[in-house]
């Protein structure tokens, strides 16, 4: 069996495995994702990012969870497989767009080596309906919400999946774990959601601890800083453009006037990483 060929990369310690299904012939399912993903038995990673899938002129990217799962979105994901494009020789322009499971997404390289990137990330959404968050139709802005039997004071909203962003004074890892733990799989988030700690440093600076769904505690991820953000400016604490403190690092989060939020970000590259003929020959047992 051919060789199994994938690119990592990094965007603040958030790392993604490429997978580009015009270099290798192994369909992805959730049992071989999780495997690739292993840190211990596999490649290690925070998530796969499959493309580019080409059709005429689109381009299209499938975004995994280290569990398996497919994601909707992933800013750090889109700057990583912006920057493989430019790497693999798939484009040669100032930006790029393709196609995910949300809609276009549109890359803008603010360098020549394409390191750093602008993402447009969309609007967000507090309505419940349309997180989704179940009960009547609301706005979860100041929601009181009750994860392992401890009440929180929540705001929620969709930037495109599903968040939860908890202002606190105090956030740690050991803390949003805790939370994590019950808020992710919570019977009133039908589609999991991702939880975010919020400390506000000033006007222009705040901080976050994340607990992604589908991947627990993660020291970075651009949608959740872009949620964490479009939260503290609606709670009135933050200005519109920002930056935000993660413990992978600093992601700046800017929410134009017509509510599209960019972010801006530095994209590394760990490597290629081949490989054995012993785990390819365990991905390929995990049939269909």
């Amino acid at each position: 069996m051919k060789q199994i060929v994938l690119e990592k990369y990094h965007c603040m310690g958030n790392d993604y495995l490429i997978y580009d299904p015009n270099h290798n012939e192994m369909e992805l399912n959730e049992e071989r994702i999780r495997l690739i993903c292993n840190r211990h038995f596999g490649a290690g990673s925070d998530g796969i990012l499959a493309g580019p899938y080409l059709d005429q002129e689109r381009m299209y990217v499938k975004i995994f969870n280290p569990d398996g799962s497919g994601a909707k979105k992933s800013g750090n994901g889109m700057g990583i497989f912006a920057k493989y494009l430019k790497d693999a020789g798939y484009v040669q322009k100032t930006s790029v767009s393709w196609m995910t499971a949300d809609g276009e997404e549109t890359v803008f390289y603010l360098n020549e080596q394409g390191t750093r990137v602008k993402i447009s990330v969309g609007r967000p959404t507090f309505w419940s309906d349309e997180i989704p968050v179940t009960g009547e139709r609301r706005e979860m802005v100041n929601q009181t919400m009750v994860f392992g039997k401890i009440p929180y004071v929540t705001t929620c909203l969709s930037i495109g999946n599903p968040h939860c962003v908890i202002w606190m004074n105090e956030i740690s890892r050991e803390l949003v774990c805790r939370i994590g733990e019950h808020s992710e799989g919570a019977d009133c988030f039908p589609e999991k959601v991702n939880t975010q700690l919020l400390n506000v440093l000033d006007r222009t600076n705040i901080q976050i601890e994340i607990y992604e769904r589908g991947a627990g505690y993660t020291l970075a991820s651009g949608t959740c800083a872009c949620a964490a953000a479009c939260a503290a400016v609606r709670l009135g604490l933050a200005d519109s453009h920002m930056y935000v403190h993660m413990p992978g690092g600093v992601l700046e989060v800017e929410i134009k006037e017509d509510g599209v939020v960019y972010m801006v970000g530095e994209v590394g590259y760990v490597g290629k990483i081949t490989l054995g003929s012993g785990i390819t020959e365990q991905l390929a047992a995990l049939g269909e």
